[in-house]
């Protein structure tokens, strides 16, 4: 979680991390500190400019130009100088003057490459020519561009953060985060385990398209689950799962109801079959809503069993 160094923070709570985009307001707060991580020479230990008098090997700044033209090449959207408004010149026309952001993709992969790049700056001071040479320390350089990245984030609600392995993970909802954060799956049956574990993971990447194959994963496991009680009948599997959830016959179907209508959805939509015809599951929201539904029902049951 992002330092709450704002007062607004310390007085109203953080802000709803809901946003799926990355705004204007934030693509330019990430500007500003790419700019500063190139005046500083953070960039220059992958990106080094050489400029010592003296003729020595040392680095003195960042190689702006090595940095944007391998930034391009990683990301090919990706405008150089970066650009936070669209002006009347601008070829897209003067219907898209104001603030701009790119795709939040190329952002994302943006925030990717630096971090896999940065390191602090450590500055010697050469007297003699009156300029600075540079050390590194990358893991204190890729912590503190986390801590930066983060919070710019946090504050414009935006619903991604940037992991210490430096890729950016979809932050579940809030009312699946902290289950998300908390499940160990540990059924005593390791390819259940490894279902629910691959769904989880694909559920928190920020490509809506591997997000859909944890609605996958997450459906393999309630098929799994199905016949742990009794391989050899599922029929009889169900009804053994399902009696370990209530014994009081009203919540006892609907817990069967809801059963059912999970395991419909599952061959309805292109979750567990791609067949011509099955809707296909495009939204982010939906892709939550559906996880969030099932998951909640098989924490249920694995707790009951």
């Amino acid at each position: 979680m992002a330092d709450t160094l704002h007062f607004s923070d310390r007085e109203l709570g953080p802000k709803p991390r809901e946003e799926q985009d990355i705004t204007p307001k934030a693509w330019g707060g990430i500007v500003a500190i790419t700019h500063s991580l190139i005046s500083t020479g953070a960039l220059a230990i992958d990106f080094p400019k050489y400029g010592c008098d003296d003729g020595s090997a040392w680095i003195t700044g960042t190689d702006q130009s090595a940095f944007s033209l391998a930034a391009q090449g990683h990301i090919p959207d990706l405008e150089w100088p970066l650009q936070t408004v669209k002006s009347d010149e601008d070829p897209f026309g003067p219907a898209n003057c104001g603030p701009y952001a790119p795709q939040k993709e190329v952002i994302l992969d943006f925030v990717e490459f630096c971090h896999r790049h940065v390191a602090q700056p450590i500055r010697q001071l050469h007297s003699y020519w009156g300029h600075y040479h540079f050390d590194f320390d990358r893991e204190a350089g890729q912590e503190s561009y986390r801590s930066d990245i983060n919070r710019i984030f946090a504050r414009n609600g935006v619903v991604y953060e940037l992991r210490p392995d430096g890729t950016v993970e979809r932050l579940a909802p809030p009312a699946l985060r902290e289950s998300l954060r908390s499940a160990v799956f540990c059924t005593g049956e390791a390819t259940l385990d490894d279902l629910l574990e691959d769904s989880s993971t694909k559920f928190l990447n920020r490509d809506v398209k591997i997000r859909r194959e944890s609605l996958e994963k997450l459906w393999d496991a309630w098929e799994r689950l199905k016949t742990l009680d009794n391989p050899a009948n599922k029929k009889l599997s169900i009804t053994a799962l399902l009696d370990k959830v209530s014994s009081e016959p009203t919540l006892r179907a609907t817990v069967e109801a809801e059963a059912k209508e999970l395991t419909r959805i599952g061959n309805d939509f292109q979750i567990r079959h791609t067949e011509v015809g099955k809707p296909l599951i495009t939204d982010s929201g939906h892709v939550d809503y559906l996880f969030h539904r099932m998951f909640a029902f098989v924490l249920l049951l694995l707790e009951k069993r």
